[in-house]
């Protein structure tokens, strides 16, 4: 089975098997094209091992038909589109992706806190020390969705836009 063939199968053993032993990351396509495929497929853990071996998660211009983050919108994969988001996808302005403002808040403060966006290409410093994250290990059945609503408040402002 080939690197391609695991993609559009959704086999992800066979995809870590494939690049384990050698295979290209582009599949013997054009660059990008296993993760682009993998995106319009919604194979987000494809996506996310693709993105842990270096495959690009962006593009020159995100807005391109074959950029990932393109590839997901048109497969209307919004699980996939939030999870290049959380690996530092930028979003082009006015992008339509099918989620929620506040999902794409979420989805870029992950991507901040795991290191995918770094400071200097937040220009805005939108997401740096404007939200606290609360670490619970030890708790369990608490329901922690007005700590989340009042971060996000804190992040969009008390309009909630």
């Amino acid at each position: 089975m080939d690197l391609l063939k695991a993609i559009r199968t959704g086999n992800l053993a066979e995809l870590k098997a494939q690049l384990d032993g050698g295979a290209s990351l582009d599949g013997e396509g054009e660059s990008g094209l296993a993760m682009g495929m993998a995106c319009f497929l919604g194979h987000a853990e494809i996506v996310r091992e693709l993105a842990a071996r270096g495959a690009a998660v962006n593009l020159a211009d995100n807005t391109a038909p074959t950029s990932p983050l393109a590839m997901a919108v048109r497969g209307q994969r919004k699980e996939v589109v939030r999870l290049l988001i959380e690996l530092g996808a930028d979003l082009p302005e006015g992008m339509q992706t099918g989620l929620t403002e506040q999902e794409i808040t979420v989805a870029r403060w992950i991507a901040f806190r795991d290191g995918h966006v770094k400071p200097e290409d937040d220009p805005s410093n939108s997401l740096a020390g404007t939200v606290e994250e609360i670490d619970m290990p030890r708790l369990s059945h608490v329901d922690t969705h007005v700590l989340e609503a009042e971060a996000l408040r804190a992040v969009l402002g008390d309009d909630g836009k």
